[in-house]
C-alpha cells in the first residue's frame, strides 16, 4: 500500500513511522527542505510544497492522511490554512486514492452543559476555531461526492502526549491556573490518535464520522492534579480568567467526548484509556497504581 502524509507533525508522523514499519510506500508534504530531510531519515519519501501553493503537486498514492494544523508562525490565517489550504489540496489529489482519513475536531461542538457528545450529536460550534473546523469538513464533503472517493473524519479530542503537556509550566511553577476546574477535558493521547488514524485508514468499509477521545473524560481539577503529581509540583489552584481572554473563551464549552463507536466499529484497544495513565506516561512518570477506573463510554 502507498500512504500520503499531509501534515506529518505531531500525529501524521506516528502515523507515517507505523506504515513505515509495516513496509509501506509512505509520502508526506512538508514546507521544509530541512523537514524533508528528517522524513527521508525515517524512512519516508518527502514531497516539498504548501497547502496553499496553486502548482503544488502531489503523487498518486492508495490512501491519504490529512493532519494538517496550524502554525501561527507560518503567516496566513486559520480558516486560510484550514479552509483554502483544504480545497486546493484536494483539487490537486491525482486520481487514485480509495480512502481519505481527515483529522479534524471537537470543536465543531457547542456547550452541552458537561453532557455527552457522539457522532449523532448536532454540530454547533460557538467559536471561530470551531467554526472554521466545521467549514472545513464542508469542503471534504462536497469533494467526496464529487469523486466518490470514501472519506473518513475524525474528530479528535484535545491531543496530549510527550511535549504536549497542557499547562505544563504553569503547573510546574505552581502558580494559580486561569478557568473553573470544574468543566470537563475530553482527551487523547497522541498515539491512541495515530492507532485510530491508522485503523480508519486500513477498515474495510468505516463509517463518515468518528469521535476519537478516550475512555473517561475528566474534570479539570483532576487533569491538573494528576499532572502536578507527575511533575512534583504543589496542588494546583485556580482563579478566574480574564474578560476576554483566551481561558475565558474555554470556559464557554463544557462536554464530554463518547468514544464507543471508534472502539466498536475501527476495533480501537486505548494504551491510555486516561489521563492517570497516559499524563504520567507522557512526561516519563510511571503511572499511579490503580488509577480511577473508566467512566462508561
Amino acid at each position: 500500500m502507498s500512504l500520503l502524509v499531509i501534515g506529518c507533525g505531531y500525529l501524521g508522523e506516528r502515523v507515517a513511522r507505523d506504515h513505515v514499519g509495516r513496509g509501506d510506500v509512505v509520502f508526506a508534504l512538508t514546507r521544509s527542505a530541512d523537514r524533508a530531510r528528517a522524513l527521508e531519515a525515517i524512512g519516508v519519501r518527502p514531497v516539498v510544497g504548501d497547502v496553499l501553493d496553486p502548482a503544488l503537486e502531489l503523487p498518486t498514492v492508495d490512501r491519504v492522511l490529512y493532519a494538517v494544523g496550524y502554525d501561527r508562525s507560518a503567516g496566513p490565517s486559520k480558516r486560510s490554512v484550514y479552509v483554502d489550504g483544504l480545497r486546493n489540496t484536494l483539487d490537486r489529489l491525482p486520481s487514485g486514492p480509495s480512502r481519505l482519513v481527515y483529522i479534524g475536531s471537537t470543536s465543531v461542538y457547542g456547550d452541552m452543559g458537561g453532557g455527552w457528545v457522539d457522532e449523532e450529536t448536532p454540530a454547533r460550534p460557538i467559536t471561530e476555531a470551531g467554526r472554521i473546523c466545521l467549514e472545513a469538513e464542508g469542503v471534504l464533503t462536497a469533494w467526496a461526492d464529487r469523486s466518490g472517493v470514501s472519506t473518513v473524519v475524525l474528530r479528535c479530542a484535545g491531543l496530549y502526549g510527550p511535549g504536549r503537556i497542557i499547562r505544563r509550566d504553569l503547573i510546574a511553577r505552581g502558580e494559580p491556573i486561569p478557568g473553573d476546574p470544574d468543566r470537563h477535558l475530553s482527551l487523547i493521547h497522541v498515539d491512541d490518535a495515530a492507532r485510530a488514524a491508522s485503523a480508519a485508514l486500513d477498515a474495510v468499509a468505516p463509517g463518515p464520522l468518528y469521535l476519537v477521545g478516550d475512555d473517561r473524560p475528566v474534570r479539570r481539577r483532576e487533569y491538573y492534579r494528576v499532572v502536578a503529581e507527575a511533575l512534583g509540583a504543589p496542588p494546583p489552584s485556580f482563579v478566574p480568567p480574564a474578560p476576554g481572554s483566551a481561558e475565558a473563551a474555554r470556559d464557554v464549552a463544557d462536554r464530554k467526548v463518547r468514544n464507543r463507536r471508534m472502539k466498536s466499529e475501527l476495533g480501537v484497544a486505548l494504551q491510555y484509556p486516561d489521563v492517570a495513565t497516559g499524563a504520567p506516561a507522557a512526561l516519563g512518570r510511571a503511572p499511579r497504581p490503580g488509577s480511577g477506573p473508566a467512566a462508561p463510554s
